[in-house]
């Protein structure tokens, strides 16, 4: 009968189930750890973390030689099944580190576990030195420093899981006071509202709170800004609109008289000539006036 394919041998790319890939000086190791050794229990190589167990010879009599020929034969078998499924988690493990890290862990012949127990190592050794870096950072936290409300809220749970991995645990309230103090100014009114609450409300509460103030806040904007485009296009078009119906309006010294004279027989002033003096007005040229321009008299 064929056997059955490990589960292990079917994964063809670990970092779909794995999404980080851990740094030299990152501190995300706990959640890569976390995440890491979750998937090689859900496919049968959590073992394989550890040193390798030694495996059992056949007990078999010597008498029954066909009978300890197979049993043999499946110690081999599972023999090279465990060095070939070791080999996929150690590339599991390469593949889901940065390089600078694999220049570090990489060894010729290297087993899983050797490689785990450097990785464990390279972030362990040092904690203290991790715990006074990871405080700093958690002290400086400020939502300045983040695009939103989500990033900033979630930082500072990684960090505060973080320290509780180097020694250094921070409890809840304490993260709900530092993700307040490290809220900016546009967002005191929440703030206060929060810290008066006795006792203080949890992590999750508190993120979704601020969540959904950032959200309102930018609702609020957004209304702003379409409201003052509404306003900008109204003017603009009421100026336009009064510009347009504005004729220009002009004098010509010429025009002056040129209507129906008094009567309708030509004594005043213009074009018309068909009244008294008509010849003298036409036999004489006249020189054009203008308010501001000087003309040469004749």
């Amino acid at each position: 009968m064929e056997s059955k394919l490990h589960p292990a041998l079917i994964v063809s790319n670990i970092k779909t189930h794995v999404l980080i890939i851990l740094e030299k000086d990152s501190t995300h190791y706990t959640t890569w750890k976390t995440l890491f050794k979750v998937h090689c229990q859900i496919y049968e190589v959590l073992d394989h973390l550890s040193p390798k167990q030694p495996v059992p010879k056949p007990t078999a009599e010597s008498s029954d030689e066909a009978a300890a020929a197979k049993a043999e034969a499946a110690v081999r078998a599972a023999d090279n099944l465990w060095n070939q499924l070791d080999a996929v988690v150690l590339r599991w493990i390469y593949a889901t580190v940065s390089a600078p890290l694999l220049h570090i862990i990489l060894q010729p012949g290297q087993t899983t576990h050797a490689a785990w127990f450097v990785v464990e190592s390279e972030f362990n050794d040092n904690k203290n030195t991790r715990a006074i870096f990871l405080g700093q950072e958690f002290a400086n936290l400020s939502l300045e420093n983040f695009s939103n409300m989500a990033d900033y809220c979630q930082h500072a749970k990684h960090l505060a899981e973080q320290l509780k991995s180097v020694g250094s645990p921070v409890d809840d309230r304490m993260l709900v006071i530092k993700i307040l103090t490290g809220l900016t100014e546009q967002y005191d009114s929440i703030s206060i509202v929060l810290q008066n609450r006795d006792p203080l409300p949890n992590f999750n509460e508190v993120r979704s709170r601020l969540n959904m103030e950032e959200q309102k806040k930018k609702w609020q904007a957004t209304r702003g800004s379409q409201a003052a485009a509404t306003s900008l296009a109204t003017t603009t078009a009421t100026s336009s609109n009064g510009a347009s119906q504005q004729q220009p309006s002009f004098f010509h010294p010429f025009d002056r008289g040129c209507g129906q004279s008094r009567g309708g027989h030509g004594r005043g002033r213009g074009k018309s000539y068909s009244g008294r003096g008509s010849n003298r007005y036409s036999n004489q040229q006249q020189t054009p006036t203008h308010p501001y321009i000087v003309f040469p008299s004749n």
